[in-house]
């Protein structure tokens, strides 16, 4: 990719590839065809709803390809039409056959969000969040045929604050990694593929039901970690006096708190505080699926909801 490319595809689904996409364009780069996931039912009627990124296609006048599979002869015709000489890929969600990661005569380029060779796989930026990673980041890699095992042209970190919640993160990332797709696109000889370190490696398996689940009984420095991972993707839920709570956003202190795992100890519009089994957690935003399910800050919540979020209120793992 010594030369700037003429006609470029992009593959990818979710908003973390629409930015890319978007920025992409607005750098003028020739992207001539969007593949992205098929259209899938949404929300409370299942409405068959387009990906982020086909809506910004759309608007752009882009080609559109939506095969189930790379796999496939037609699908591979299908992009051989538009014959491009660089694809670039990004939460696209579909894996990329040989003969596919052949086709560009500059190869594909992945933009990953993470710091590889930490957290291959499918969900980098919940996992990191999990497993308390206080630093992330970007890389564009240079794809073969391996999951997220490809050398690597271009690496940006950034740091993870405390409460930073999956969907923040993931849109710092998304434009963090336009940035440096930009970069390598740009200027090819400057950024050489680098073999990925043999040590380090982890995977982010994709997201369950199961991790959107909360266990008071473990540290409260872990539940907080996992109800801002899941938010937005997968809401941590639970229920009080059953109504459905879905938890978005907490901290954690060391201090001890005095009743049993789950039990709300206080409520003010400083947080809620959770008691679990080390660690005391507080509850700084939450939605109460009833009425407009409206997201509310831990003042509102102290205020409106005390029939739910009362000192002595169990909370379970709906």
């Amino acid at each position: 990719m010594s030369t700037p490319p003429r006609r470029i595809a992009f593959a990818g689904t979710p908003n973390f590839a629409a930015t890319i996409l978007e920025r992409m364009l607005a750098a003028g780069l020739p992207v001539n065809v969007v593949l992205t996931q098929p259209d899938r039912p949404a929300g409370r009627g299942r409405k068959m709803t387009a990906s982020p990124v086909k809506r910004c296609a759309e608007v752009a006048g882009i080609p559109i390809l939506q095969p189930a599979s790379l796999r496939t002869a037609e699908a591979r015709s299908d992009l051989s039409h538009y014959a491009p000489d660089l694809m670039v890929v990004a939460a696209y969600g579909l894996i990329l056959p040989q003969a596919v990661l052949d086709l560009p005569a500059s190869g594909c380029l992945n933009v990953h969000a993470s710091l590889l060779p930490r957290w291959r796989g499918a969900a980098p930026v919940e996992r990191a969040i999990m497993a308390g990673d206080t630093v992330t980041g970007v890389c564009i890699m240079q794809m073969e045929a391996g999951l997220d095992t490809g050398p690597v042209r271009l690496a940006r970190q950034l740091p993870v604050p405390p409460a930073t919640t999956g969907g923040e993160l993931e849109a710092q990332l998304a434009e963090l990694g336009a940035g440096a797709l930009l970069d390598v696109i740009g200027a090819p000889d400057e950024h050489p593929a680098t073999p990925q370190p043999e040590e380090g490696v982890c995977y982010a398996h994709k997201l369950t039901r199961e991790d959107a689940r909360i266990d008071f009984q473990e540290p409260a420095a872990a539940v907080a970690r996992r109800i801002c991972a899941m938010n937005p993707s997968k809401p941590v839920a639970v229920v009080s006096h059953g109504v459905r709570i879905q938890l978005l956003r907490a901290i954690h202190s060391e201090d001890a708190g005095s009743g049993e795992a789950g039990r709300v100890l206080s409520c003010s519009e400083d947080g809620i505080r959770i008691a679990c089994g080390s660690g005391t957690l507080h509850l700084l935003e939450a939605r109460v699926v009833r009425g407009k399910g409206t997201r509310m800050d831990a003042a509102t919540l102290a205020r409106t909801q005390n029939d739910l979020l009362h000192p002595g209120a169990c909370l379970e793992s709906a």
